[in-house]
């Protein structure tokens, strides 16, 4: 484990810098981050929808399970549909979705920090990010009512802290690799 920790910095790097990218330009643009994810959500969804149902015509006599893909396809119509119809609705139920990856992700963190709680110093950094990832997610679900607006200002708190949380945790990772003298497998940094 200590050898995945110690090659990880770099990915554990490049995280914390997107999230606080990400962060920073919510923060200073809240209302056009939550157009843009409206937007992005809903065409993506259309393009899905459009390209499963083409695919799931396509096969339809050469499968006999092509009605699934149709039905996917309807479902991802239906979803881009409703998401440029009732822009309101959309952004309640993606800022859950993103509040149910933030208890996910924090999950998955504090479980990685205990595991690597043996082998390395400063999995606090790891577990106080776990920590904050599913205050996150509950407070999402505990006021999703909050308005979506509000939401996008926790979203990019949340992503500050964070990207700050993951910077100091790969800079840890890279401090642990070179203490020991030696990279493991003849990795360098």
């Amino acid at each position: 484990m200590n050898e995945l920790f110690s090659k990880s910095w770099r990915s554990l790097a490049l995280r914390g810098a997107i999230s606080l990218i990400f962060g920073i330009l919510a923060a200073f643009w809240p209302g056009i981050t939550l157009l843009w994810l409206l937007i992005m959500f809903a065409a993506y969804a259309l393009i899905q929808g459009v390209v499963s149902a083409v695919a799931a015509f396509q096969s339809r006599k050469t499968h006999h399970d092509w009605w699934l893909m149709l039905l996917w396809g309807v479902v991802g119509i239906g979803a881009g549909v409703t998401a440029f119809m009732l822009p309101d609705l959309t952004a309640v139920v993606l800022v859950l979705v993103i509040g149910a990856t933030a208890l996910a992700s924090g999950i998955v963190d504090i479980a990685m920090a205990i595991r690597l709680r043996k082998v390395i110093r400063g999995e606090g950094f790891l577990i106080l990010n776990g920590i904050v990832s599913i205050a996150f997610g509950a407070f999402v679900f505990f006021f999703p009512g909050a308005g979506a607006l509000a939401l996008v200002w926790m979203i990019a708190m949340y992503a500050i802290v964070s990207g700050l949380l993951l910077l100091a945790l790969a800079w840890r990772a890279k401090k642990w690799g070179t203490d020991h003298g030696k990279w493991p497998d003849g990795v360098t940094p």
